[in-house]
């Protein structure tokens, strides 16, 4: 009897390739699915100018009982166009329009407008999509971002996701064969002692950080792109909210094998997820409430500006501690009822328990942290410093409200101030980074300390966060929400909000704050900053040049001119927002303090 090719290989310990004919039969089976969808006489994609704003509430109805939707297909587009209305009945149009696109998207050609149409779709509605999507359809999204996106992070984060959700479907797909269930670990003491492919080492469980990194790294590589840093990082919230994925059951077998060792888990991100309420699910932006503590040492217009801007924003409470007491700026501010003053005065403290710490950012901390506990009526809780102000696209209700459940907090990237001849800031610049811009434009934007400056900024980078009330054993700082003692790991990156922040506002007032900035404040050596050489440029300036040097770092990096403006907004890092907090006390006040 004959035998074929395969029985002699197996005879003779051949190994047969999965893919019979190697790389180049994989390519032409994968073209071979890419044939373009082909369109009737009449037949065509919606148009670029295509009203998006409605299609949200517009219903799919069966496409059966249309009759232009039903059989005989006049076309391939018609096909697929009714096969995915059939998918899709009871959702809606905008649904469909995503899902639309994509198939042609899939494809080796496709209508001319048709990226374009993809992108103004998620540039218009993704917040929407993102409420409407179900997970397929998600992971559908961001591949095409991966094939047609129109900057590079667009398409190395898509690329990244798909690929990552793709093995993920590969190797869970094969592991239901374990006859395991997917939210089940394998037993620590049932693994083979065998060899990886590729000769890769194992994944550790007691010190590994291959999840935490690939994971991390796609979350801020996708903060460099405003469009699909919504959608990616929904994706990886729902990916490390999900009990059934490899990351969840690796991390339950890590704490298993710690126990066994007497030690916790090291790199342990579960443990860190802070449990959101019950009660903060299905808040709308006319149910949800929230507002803003902060810890002032600062005159009374200056705390009259921040009071004012935030309940003009819509802000239900804010808390203000005076961190020196101060009873006529206590009777301005309270005469608004939303409103709250405390006094940190002896009283005060000798009522919490404990000495008044020495250090501003504790009493800072502390003070807001017992914010956070009382909870102040919010659902929403922002620790902010009298000189930051939210500058908002959209109300704050509604963008706190599209947060994800599953998200403990919420941070805000900050905008820097550019400081005019004469007033306050009504002009903010952002770092490269949340430009989505490399590293090498500060030198051309900056052209003398560039390097030296995260961010171009002599400020903070980290923003600020908003924190949900109601979760026990949690601590508010002034750049993180802590979770039984470490920094909780489910969060969101908020956007269409930037946190405008008055740092250097003027020459004067930059002069005038060095020293506590270099003692105490932002510009010490050794801070818990993220940025590198601020304090040792500022120090380098200070002994060598003195206020000359120190001026012409202001000039370059602070000062609001017409060139600093152009070269800024040459790479999108330049940022008009309305903003006028002195006509915000008026409205909100009545007179200036």
């Amino acid at each position: 009897m004959p035998r074929d090719d395969a029985s002699l290989r197996a005879m003779s310990g051949e190994k047969t390739p999965p893919y019979p004919g190697g790389i180049a039969a994989i390519l032409t089976q994968m073209e071979g699915r890419r044939e373009a969808l082909d369109f009737a006489p009449g037949e065509a994609l919606p148009p670029y100018e295509t009203p998006l704003a409605g299609l949200s509430a517009q219903i799919i109805s069966d496409p059966d009982a249309d009759p232009a939707e039903a059989p005989p297909f006049r076309s391939n587009h018609h096909r697929k166009r009714h096969a995915l209305r059939r998918e899709l009945t009871g959702r809606s149009e905008l649904v469909f329009l995503n899902a639309l696109l994509i198939a042609h998207l899939r494809k080796r050609a496709y209508p001319a407008h048709a990226p374009a149409l993809f992108q103004r779709l998620w540039t218009e509605e993704g917040a929407a999509l993102l409420e409407q999507l179900d997970p397929r359809w998600l992971v559908s999204s961001v591949t095409t971002f991966g094939d047609h996106g129109l900057s590079l992070v667009q398409r190395s984060v898509g690329l990244s996701l798909s690929t990552l959700f793709g093995t993920m479907k590969l190797y869970e797909s094969e592991r239901l064969y374990s006859g395991l269930p997917a939210d089940r670990p394998f037993a620590l003491d049932t693994r083979d002692r065998g060899s990886l492919p590729m000769e890769m080492d194992g994944y550790s469980l007691s010190g590994g950080g291959l999840d935490v990194n690939m994971i991390g790294r796609l979350w801020l590589e996708a903060e460099g792109d405003p469009v699909i840093q919504p959608l990616a990082h929904h994706l990886l919230e729902m990916l490390i909210a999900d009990d059934r994925t490899v990351f969840r059951r690796m991390m339950t077998m890590r704490k298993r094998q710690a126990r066994r060792a007497g030690a916790r888990p090291k790199g342990d991100l579960s443990g860190n997820i802070a449990p959101v309420p019950a009660s903060h699910r299905g808040l709308t932006p006319e149910t949800l409430r929230w507002g803003l503590t902060s810890t002032i040492r600062a005159p009374l217009p200056e705390i009259a500006r921040f009071a004012a801007h935030h309940l003009e924003l819509g802000a239900a409470a804010l808390q203000i501690h005076l961190d020196t007491p101060d009873p006529e700026a206590e009777a301005y501010l309270t005469r608004h009822p939303a409103v709250r003053v405390i006094q940190c005065d002896a009283a005060y403290w000798q009522a919490s328990g404990r000495a008044r710490p020495e250090a501003h950012q504790v009493r800072q901390a502390f003070n807001a942290t017992q914010a956070l506990r009382d909870g102040l009526g919010v659902h929403w809780l922002g620790h902010l410093d009298v000189d930051e102000f939210l500058l908002p696209q959209r109300p704050m209700a509604a963008l706190l409200a599209e947060v994800p459940h599953a998200a403990a907090f919420a941070r805000i990237a900050p905008a820097e101030a550019l400081a005019p001849d004469d007033g306050l800031p009504h002009r903010f610049k952002t770092t490269h980074k949340h430009a989505g811009q490399p590293k090498a434009v500060l030198q051309e934007i900056y052209p003398t300390f560039g390097a030296h400056l995260y961010g171009g900024f002599l400020s903070h980078t980290s923003g600020k966060v908003f924190a949900r009330t109601g979760i026990e054993d949690t601590r508010l700082g002034l750049h993180r929400l802590k979770y039984r003692g470490a920094d909780a790991s489910n969060r969101h990156r908020l956007g269409e909000v930037w946190l405008g922040h008055l740092h250097a506002r003027s020459w004067e007032q930059f002069r005038a704050d060095l020293e506590f900035r270099r003692t105490r404040g932002s510009y010490r050596k050794g801070s818990e900053r993220p940025e590198m050489g601020q304090a040792e440029l500022i120090g380098f300036l200070t002994e060598e040049e003195g206020d000359a040097g120190l001026r012409a770092l202001f000039d370059e990096v602070c000062a609001d001119t017409p060139e600093l403006r152009r070269r800024l907004a040459a790479y999108g890092m330049l940022i008009e927002p309305p903003f006028d907090p002195d006509a915000a006390v008026t409205r909100v006040f009545g007179r200036a303090p």
